[in-house]
């Protein structure tokens, strides 16, 4: 057997040569996303890393949770990339931030705000985190495909979440609340934790990866007095995600 990776508790033969991952926060998600693959089997727990195997278009797919935040992230993107992943897609929630982002909308991430720490251990801040133009396009084609309401475009991604939830509580709350509005205007679609870390990781290790989120509620929209719902279900962005899989593995060579 080769070796096992630390945090994520898995070694190359359990995987059985999978090139593409699919990336969840939460640890609850990855039995429900492996649902959709055929012959899907748990592989391990540890942490935050809860693992599935199974098959999609005949080839081996994984799913393994990251947690929560950009360093948790990037652990899982570095020791899956050891083991021979190559394509990643994270499925997660979001916060809308323009107006037009609903609750129960999908996002699907072409770049990231690095407004976090993790990916400035990697690259200078002026270098851009940027999803892999492949795999955003499968996104957008399966979310259209499947008649879902999305967005493509720029994330915020932020290390505090309460930090951006209450921002008048912080001592540096006039920087938050002023960069918010900057990012809005902007137009930023959404705010979220993991994408900047994970997009980021990928460019220095040679990866694709790329990003699809449910929008679970939009503070601007309440703030502005516009109807307002919240939506936790993640099922479309797991459909989308999977179908966006399949496409690259037909796709490819």
């Amino acid at each position: 057997m080769s070796e096992r990776m630390y945090h994520i508790n898995l070694c190359k033969e359990e995987l059985e040569g999978a090139k593409a991952v699919i990336l969840p926060g939460d640890p609850g998600r990855v039995p429900k996303i492996a649902a959709l693959l055929q012959e899907a089997k748990p592989l391990a727990q540890n942490r935050e890393y809860t693992s599935w195997l199974g098959r999609l278009e005949g080839q081996p797919v994984a799913v393994v949770s990251t947690g929560i935040g950009g360093p948790s992230a990037a652990i899982a993107v570095e020791e899956l990339a050891q083991l021979g992943v190559e394509t990643f897609v994270r499925v997660g929630t979001c916060g809308g931030m323009q107006l037009d982002v609903k609750a129960g909308d999908l996002v699907v991430v072409n770049a990231a705000i690095r407004m976090e720490g993790t990916s400035r251990e990697y690259l200078p801040i002026e270098f851009p985190a940027v999803a892999d133009f492949e795999v955003t396009a499968a996104l957008r084609d399966e979310a259209q495909a499947l008649g879902f309401a999305h967005h493509v475009g720029v994330v915020q991604c932020k290390d505090s979440f309460y930090g951006q939830h209450d921002p008048a509580s912080m001592p540096v709350g006039y920087e938050l609340q002023n960069k918010w509005n900057a990012w809005i205007k902007g137009g930023a679609l959404a705010s979220e934790m993991e994408t900047a870390a994970l997009f980021t990781v990928s460019s220095v290790r040679r990866l694709r990866a790329g990003a699809v989120m449910l929008c679970i509620w939009n503070q601007e929209r309440e703030a502005a007095g516009l109807p307002q719902e919240r939506e936790f279900d993640t099922e479309k962005a797991i459909r989308t995600a999977v179908g966006a899989i399949a496409r690259l593995l037909r796709a490819a060579p």
